[in-house]
């Protein structure tokens, strides 16, 4: 199932929005990141979090697939799963970051998560904390 901390982490750097509001990349969301139809109608704290634990699932499918080696280390799971919830599992795929994932070089691993601090084509500060935290159940 689903890491604890993944969520934990969702919830912490993507907050709770009952309206539809455009993230920083420009989609628009609803909830704990849930991307949307912009006419979306408003929400209760309840439904966000049934779409997020949805949408966690998927991320956590994904993450999985493309880190299988990452099933024994529960922590890390959560973390590439809060970050393939943020940015999508194509940019995981793809990523240097997965190459030593998979390698089980957690120290690079963990230097890799914070060069993903980009959105909309600029630095973000909230991007670089979430990060952050991220990149500490690498360090262990």
């Amino acid at each position: 199932m689903i890491p604890d901390n993944a969520i934990t982490l969702a919830k912490l750097f993507e907050g709770f929005s009952s309206r539809v509001y455009y993230c920083p990349a420009e989609y628009p969301t609803i909830g704990y990141g849930h991307v949307c139809n912009p006419n979306h109608p408003p929400i209760n704290r309840e439904q966000g979090e049934a779409y997020l634990v949805a949408d966690m699932m998927k991320a956590f499918k994904s993450t999985l697939r493309i880190c299988p080696i990452l099933s024994g280390h529960p922590d890390k799971l959560g973390a590439i799963t809060d970050f393939v919830f943020n940015l999508g599992a194509g940019r995981l795929q793809a990523s240097t970051l997965r190459r030593f994932i998979n390698r089980g070089d957690w120290e690079e691993s963990a230097r890799q998560l914070n060069k993903w601090v980009y959105g909309g084509g600029r630095k973000l500060k909230g991007l670089i904390h979430r990060r952050a935290a991220e990149a500490i159940y690498f360090q262990s």
